[in-house]
């Protein structure tokens, strides 16, 4: 990832630290060659993300057709997380998107703009909207509705 990745993502997450147990794990994309479809590419990623996540994390798949909400139904959501205990696995699917297999373990699908967006700027972005639904949680000024 360019560096301007990596330092917008650090940046969110040492202000979430005290607040969310915030981590990011890449997986690789798979390797494309002549011979490799999207098809075979998209299996080859869902399978490594369906092995980064535990049995009972609750998973939600990053998808343009999931539903899109605001920033406080966000925060709403992390609050239902916390009360419940549960593990949120948010997936986020390479250049070809998520493979069947994502899309059926995911409790949900979440859409963050009808927009398509970078997958680099994507980790920026989903990590930044946890920080602010955070701030909204513990009303801080940084969210002004």
């Amino acid at each position: 990832m360019p560096a301007w990745v990596q330092e917008g993502i650090a940046e969110y997450q040492k202000r979430l630290v005290a607040d969310l147990d915030f981590s990011l794990i890449e997986i690789p994309m798979a390797k494309r060659t002549k011979n490799s479809n999207s098809d075979q590419c998209r299996k080859k990623e869902s399978d490594a993300l369906l092995a980064s996540i535990r049995s009972g994390d609750y998973v939600v798949a990053l998808d343009v057709s999931g539903k899109s909400f605001s920033t406080e139904d966000l925060a709403g959501k992390i609050v239902d997380f916390r009360q419940r205990g549960e593990n949120l696995s948010l997936l986020i699917g390479g250049p070809d998107g998520l493979g069947a297999e994502c899309l059926t373990r995911a409790s949900e699908r979440w859409s963050l703009s009808a927009l398509t967006f970078p997958h680099p700027l994507v980790r920026v972005v989903i990590t930044e909207q946890f920080y602010r639904a955070i701030s909204i949680i513990k009303g801080h000024p940084y969210h002004r509705s």
